[in-house]
């Protein structure tokens, strides 16, 4: 029997990492890849043991889902069987009438990523890749389907931010999330020259800030995933930070047991960026069991309390709020406990002294 109160509400399957594009900063390109995809039918326990959990919403990413030719009979049995809500993000890459069709057929909530303007988007996805995701804007927005709009913030695009926030306009998007890079897969290679400075992302968060409240009361919402766009919201608007963090803030990092994604071979991940965190499979364990687990996690427990980072992010005071991110605390220094230099913040204690 599903829960009631099920600690995630969306639990996300990275069906592949195919790709018809090859973006500079992507996380999820086929080299990393450990093993191969899982086939339908595996495809459909997953939905199933989202059931089980309890979550209501099924979530899809990849890579590009749009390339899986089953992937609307895994859409199906989770629409068919369970009555769930299905999110699914493409690039547009692989977008076109049949496709179109069937995720209104479904009635699926569909995201697509773009980077920025034209020429920012392009330097980083590709000639034609800024045509190709405003194409499958439009017809989503036609059907009513285009649900988010994902813009993840490089060097490039820093300056081009708030075109996302006229592309939400436009085509009348729900939400917008802006993403901070984690450098993992091909992100990971291309560092630093791809990544922006901890002032650049100062900067951009704040700008970030400036667009939600801009936006807060037109119809769509600005969401930002990065641990330390809490701190942000807290020196910037104190009586307003309690509501937000309660209720808005995704962008904590979550590998202390506060996310658990699937792969594209069936494996259980705490992150959805690091690969070297794995829980089990699908095919040997059930996903509620797995949760359990990971919250009894002796790695996970440490991860959850941050009396036990280090450098700055150990002795910051918005440690509770923030922490950092420990995948690319990890890239940079090796330790997963040290301080994440994507961000400026001097603590108070160390300017004290």
């Amino acid at each position: 029997m599903a829960q009631s109160r099920p600690p995630l509400t969306m639990i996300t399957w990275r069906c592949t990492r195919r790709c018809v594009g090859s973006c500079v900063y992507c996380s999820y390109i086929k080299d990393f890849a450990k093993d191969s995809e899982v086939d339908t039918a595996t495809g459909k326990k997953i939905v199933d043991e989202i059931h089980k959990f309890g979550a209501s919403w099924f979530g899809i990413s990849g890579g590009e889902p749009l390339v899986r030719q089953d992937i609307f009979e895994v859409i199906a049995h989770a629409k068919n069987t369970y009555g769930m809500e299905v999110s699914l993000i493409t690039s547009g890459f692989a977008f076109d009438q049949k496709r179109l069709d069937n995720l209104a057929k479904y009635d699926v909530h569909t995201a697509v990523s773009i980077d920025g303007d034209r020429e920012s988007n392009d330097i980083v996805r590709g000639h034609g890749s800024y045509d190709k995701a405003i194409f499958a804007m439009k017809k989503l927005s036609e059907k009513g389907l285009l649900d988010c709009i994902v813009t993840t913030m490089t060097k490039y695009n820093l300056k081009a931010l708030e075109h996302t926030c006229k592309l939400a306009s436009d085509f009348g998007a729900k939400m917008i999330v802006y993403h901070n890079i984690v450098p993992v897969g091909r992100a990971g290679t291309n560092m630093p020259d791809l990544a922006p400075t901890a002032d650049e992302y100062e900067w951009a968060l704040n700008q970030l800030y400036d667009f939600e409240m801009k936006y807060s009361r037109s119809k769509f919402r600005v969401n930002v995933y990065s641990p330390f766009y809490a701190r942000i919201v807290r020196q910037r608007n104190p009586a307003r930070f309690f509501d937000w963090f309660t209720n808005d803030f995704l962008g904590k990092c979550t590998i202390g047991g506060d996310y658990m994604g699937v792969t594209e071979n069936g494996d259980y991940r705490p992150c959805g960026f690091h690969e070297g965190y794995r829980l089990g499979n699908v095919k040997d364990q059930g996903l509620t069991e797995t949760w359990a687990q990971l919250q009894k996690s002796e790695l996970h427990l440490r991860l959850r309390d941050k009396n036990n980072l280090k450098g700055r992010c150990g002795v910051c005071e918005y440690r509770e709020i923030c922490g950092g991110c420990r995948t690319r605390a990890e890239y940079y220094t090796g330790d997963l406990f040290e301080t994440d230099p994507a961000c400026n913040y001097i603590p108070r204690v160390l300017r004290e002294q």
